[in-house]
């Protein structure tokens, strides 16, 4: 009998391998620009036209991409290489209509279906297919997925030529330093900040191109298409311990292609269990069927980072006829339930999951890569530093894309949440009077020109992402609502239809979400601040966007600014021309109380300083009148797709800055900080249990090293609360410390395991940090050990004889080139060892080569250490 299990699950698998296949287009491309062809596309799609003379081109990608990839353009994320790329503007569109060519092998067999995906293409293109033209309309819209039945299409001797036109934006915008340039850039379904922004120059194709995966299809008779999963929480959960049930709600569309009936089981198998319904499908006819309702028992249950794991089930829907498996879906399924809940107190949108409320500590994310350069790897590792900071949203801003599945899976991975706005934005959309714009605001509210392709496009980028555990919010546009036509379908119509969970905020910092008393645009500020103002100043409630500075380190500096450029700015002086391109803003008077910078090194050494302390007083700031005053904000902004230097936790080659490890402190789920307004010692507990029996600690040290105790008291706090302890004024003050001092915060359960520390360092009574321009040089001990491939241990040891060993860089390097291994994920760094003292830091990287540690600090010489 076992035998015949194993033949039959053979021959099951055998049937399956037929029933469906599905593989990328993602290599082989040749392209050539449309003034240098003069065939068309039946004539190219035909296998006996020539195209060896034609340029590799890189699908998907844009056509500056491909450009760049053959050498014919400048890197335009060096300098001032940008500058050097014909922007289309003034070369028309033309000059990045390209023609693109893929030959393929594939046939159909029996019954076999062929399917032709693009998941996305900006902004129109024509499909051909040897020698017959594949798509009966334009293809157009940057944000629309398209699929084509090409099974009659194909060549009998399965050589297939597949040819592409695609064509620019109709409206590609004047890049005249606007937001968005002059603005009519929005008048498309594109990206809008193509035309250049604050944050990024214009990029010159507008993303031109074939930018997201092409995918062949292969079914059997029957086709399942766009499932939707809804998972539902009810009552308050616990991350741990048994769970009452959950309910399930799947449905999926069924498309017949033949021209047959077709009659079978359609199911879906998960934790388990298998849910069964017998249906029929007409010739021609597209249904959607939707299963009866499951009761999970005792789930596994999915929880933003800080606040519990991430369980993702299996979930795998087949249709079966026959006893032949003739299509099949499989998906991540994070069971959850999110709800909004108005907090009165504070006037804003209040986030639960499953029924716990949550502190939201979001960033914004403008997109991976400005040039759409998207890849698995990348989403990971961005989305894995968002983990590392210690935060559970991700906004994504309305002037990109809606983000693409990878993303998202890398978001269900770590348990980021996200707000996902759609393409629109004040600045382009008509928010604002602009002198900097074309049209006047009347003319702009009504962009982009189509509205019912923009709704197909909404209703096919909902159905693409609405299964995941981390989707918990949408947004109507950025800081601007989608016009009425838009706006009500999407609220009253196509949500409710197709997702019916998640709230719409009609747009990014709307009453709804945070009621704005303070007036002005219900978002930022966004220049670099005084710390104490993050504690002393209320601002919205629930700020969509507040941010700062973000230049990153010396080596950061170097990979994008020649070494003649290499200038450091100056406080009320203009920055050095690349600088400025890349929209550099001022640190103002912060760098200079720790000395005027005397080269660009000793600038980003001292930036990092003011970046760790800005971002950790931010979220410090927002946690300490949590539920008071605030239910959450949002960082503007996380990371750059460009080589800006601003807002960014970490650089664009994914290179961390000490904001990320600033915010990574300030944004801890157990958390003791000091208030900078009344020197009270507080503590935070994002948690839903109450922690007991802590010891809360405070100790102060000079310039020298010496200690000087203050308390320690054994308290509890209870779940999502904030507790002040004691203050430190009077300590300070009998300790008189002129030229500043280092106050050392630690937090130790019973067994004396540090659970939270916080260090500070306090300038003199002038507001000059004069005690750490003279503070000694310290030679910590340094080792470092890999017992595993891929995680390297580091360990630093500080004498107690010896003054703090201050604001330590610490960076994996590849030991033959020198050059840092990025992305590498550190459990710290920007770290500071007390004397007598030693602290642990773990490194997570990818790669075979030979590793070393380098090691440098304010006062710790530049040392490099051989991985053991």
């Amino acid at each position: 009998m076992k035998k015949i299990g194993i033949i039959i699950f053979g021959l099951l698998s055998v049937f399956l391998a037929k029933a469906q296949q599905r593989y990328e287009l993602n290599s082989g491309w040749l392209c050539a620009n449309v003034k240098e062809v003069s065939a068309n596309g039946l004539q190219i799609s035909e296998k006996g036209f020539s195209i060896s003379s034609w340029m590799n081109a890189t699908v998907p990608g844009t056509v500056l991409t491909t450009l760049l990839n053959n050498k014919k353009v400048p890197d335009p994320f060096y300098g001032m290489n940008n500058e050097k790329i014909a922007d289309i503007y003034k070369t028309g569109n033309d000059h990045y209509t390209y023609w693109f060519v893929k030959d393929f092998d594939e046939k159909a067999i029996g019954n076999e279906q062929v399917w032709l995906q693009f998941r996305g293409i900006n902004y129109k293109a024509d499909i051909f297919l040897n020698g017959k033209k594949v798509n009966q309309n334009v293809v157009e819209g940057m944000h629309l997925r398209s699929q084509f039945n090409i099974t009659k299409l194909l060549a009998t001797n399965g050589k297939n030529r597949l040819a592409v036109i695609v064509h620019p934006p109709d409206v590609v915008g004047n890049p005249n330093g606007g937001q968005g340039g002059d603005g009519t850039i929005a008048r498309g379904l594109t990206t809008q900040y193509t035309a250049g922004w604050d944050w990024i120059q214009p990029t010159r194709d507008r993303n031109t191109g074939i930018w997201d995966k092409v995918t062949i299809e292969k079914t059997q008779s029957i086709n399942i298409l766009n499932p939707h999963v809804i998972t539902l929480v009810p009552g308050k959960r616990l991350a741990e311990g048994p769970q009452k049930n959950a309910v399930v709600k799947v449905s999926v569309e069924v498309e017949n292609p033949g021209l047959k009936p077709i009659s079978g089981v359609l199911q879906y198998e998960l934790a388990g269990q298998v849910i069964k319904k017998p249906i029929s499908i007409k010739p021609s006819e597209k249904s959607e069927i939707n299963f009866p309702d499951f009761a999970l028992q005792n789930p596994k249950l999915w929880w933003p980072n800080g606040y519990g794991a991430q369980y993702l089930y299996d979930l795998k829907i087949q249709f079966i006829s026959n006893a032949k498996i003739l299509d099949q879906e499989s998906l991540k399924v994070g069971v959850r339930q999110i709800d909004n809940i108005w907090n009165e107190h504070t006037k804003s949108m209040g986030a639960y999951v499953n029924g716990q409320k949550i502190f939201i500590k979001g960033g914004n994310w403008i997109i991976s890569d400005a040039m759409l350069r998207f890849t698995d790897a990348r989403y990971d590792a961005e989305v894995r530093y968002h983990k590392d900071m210690n935060l559970n949203l991700i906004r994504i801003w309305g002037g990109a894309i809606l983000e693409r599945p990878e993303f998202y899976n890398a978001c269900d991975k770590y348990g980021l949440l996200v707000f996902q706005d759609f393409w629109f934005s004040g600045d382009c959309n008509g928010r604002w009077v602009d002198p900097l714009k074309k049209d006047d605001q009347w003319t702009r509210r009504k962009y982009p020109d189509n509205h019912p392709l923009v709704l197909t496009a909404i209703e096919d980028q909902i159905k693409m992402i609405r299964n995941h555990a981390s989707l918990a919010f949408w947004c109507g546009g950025n800081e601007i609502t989608p016009p009425e036509d838009i706006l009500q379908p999407l609220k009253n119509d196509i949500l409710p239809r197709l997702d019916g969970t998640r709230i719409l905020f009609d747009f990014s910092n709307s009453d709804e979400m945070s009621y704005n008393t303070i007036g002005g645009n219900g978002d930022g500020p966004y220049g670099i601040q005084n710390p104490v103002s993050f504690w002393a100043t209320k601002t919205y409630p629930y700020n969509s966007e507040v941010g700062s500075v973000g230049v990153g380190d010396y080596e950061s500096l170097e990979r994008f600014i020649p070494k003649e450029n290499m200038l450091a700015p100056q406080f009320k002086e203009k920055p050095d021309s690349v600088w400025d391109y890349h929209k550099y803003i001022g640190y103002d008077e912060h760098i200079n109380p720790y000395g005027k910078a005397k080269d660009a090194k000793d600038f980003a050494m001292k930036a990092q300083l003011v970046n760790y302390d800005q971002y950790r007083a931010l979220m410090e700031g927002f946690s300490n009148k949590m539920w008071d005053w605030y239910t959450g904000s949002i960082i503007w902004k996380t990371q750059n797709p460009w080589t800006a230097m601003r807002g960014q936790m970490y650089d664009y080659y994914l290179d961390p800055n000490a904001c990320l490890y600033g915010l990574r402190k300030g944004s801890e789920p157990l958390h003791v900080m000091m208030n900078p307004i009344d020197s009270m010692v507080t503590v935070v507990n994002n948690g839903f249990t109450t922690r007991d029996n802590l010891l809360v600690q405070a100790k102060a040290y000079d310039m020298e090293g010496k200690e000087y105790f203050y308390s320690q008291v054994f308290n509890s706090i209870g779940p999502s609360s904030v507790r002040r302890y004691f203050p430190l004024n009077d300590f300070l003050t009998k300790l008189d410390k002129k030229e500043g001092v280092f106050i050392s915060l630690k937090i130790l359960n019973e067994a004396k395991n540090t659970l939270s520390e916080n260090l500070y360092w306090l300038p003199g009574k002038d507001g000059k940090y004069t005690g750490l321009q003279k503070i000694k040089p310290v030679t910590p001990t340094i080792l470092a050990s890999e017992k595993k491939k891929g995680a390297v241990i580091v360990t630093l040891s500080n004498d107690k004889d010896n003054p703090v060993a201050f604001f330590n860089r610490i960076a994996l390097i590849d030991a033959v080139s020198g050059q840092r291994i990025l992305p590498a994920f550190y459990s710290d760094n920007y770290i500071s060892i007390l004397p007598g003292e030693s602290k642990t830091i773990s490194v997570e990287y990818t790669g075979n080569q030979k590793t070393a540690i380098e090691v440098y600090g304010w006062n710790v010489e530049r040392k490099r250490v051989e991985v053991r």
